[in-house]
């Protein structure tokens, strides 16, 4: 019998977390599931396949996995792109804006050469300010985003829309409505 559950459905949604009113979208129900891991790699892999990526990002902290089984996949590096103070070495800094206040996310400036091709991934694409945070991260040391690979979009949100307008191609394997 063959599995006819999408990566929608592997996902967990808990209610009032972190704050009242919010349904947080749990991935760690879909990466727990062996079935479901791979069929959302395989998937986020999809638009890229025979397209030139030199590197694979991802985001802390789920955007860590992800990256990690894509760079393997694609036989290519992984760089993280991480929370301020968590990197050692020489390393350049982007702040950007989060629902209550500012956060800073760090990249080390070496681990990405001038013209190289790279995929960013995370789990969640919200207002996509992280994500943007990256890719201005990505390019200040001349990489070339070809990409942005997220399971989850949520469009009201308007990430989507953030990313696009900056020339981003963005691929999300499923939408939840909502925050």
């Amino acid at each position: 019998m063959q599995n006819s559950k999408t990566v929608q459905d592997y996902i967990r949604t808990i209610p009032d977390f972190p704050h009242d009113g919010i349904m947080f979208r749990d991935v760690t129900t879909l990466f727990a599931d062996a079935r479901g891991f791979r069929m959302a790699i395989d998937q986020l892999l999809h638009p890229y396949a025979g397209r030139p990526i030199d590197k694979v990002v991802g985001l802390e902290a789920r955007g860590f996995i992800l990256g990690g089984a894509i760079a393997h996949q694609l036989s290519v590096g992984f760089v993280p792109i991480r929370k301020e103070g968590k990197l050692p070495g020489k390393r350049i800094s982007q702040d950007y804006t989060l629902e209550y206040g500012q956060a800073t996310v760090e990249l080390h400036e070496d681990a990405i050469e001038p013209g190289e091709k790279v995929l960013l991934v995370d789990d969640l694409l919200a207002t996509g300010g992280t994500a943007q945070a990256g890719i201005k991260l990505i390019e200040r040391v001349g990489g070339d985003v070809v990409g942005c690979a997220f399971i989850i979009d949520l469009p009201d949100l308007g990430g989507r829309g953030l990313l696009e307008r900056l020339g981003m191609n963005v691929h999300a394997l499923c939408e939840f409505e909502g925050e």
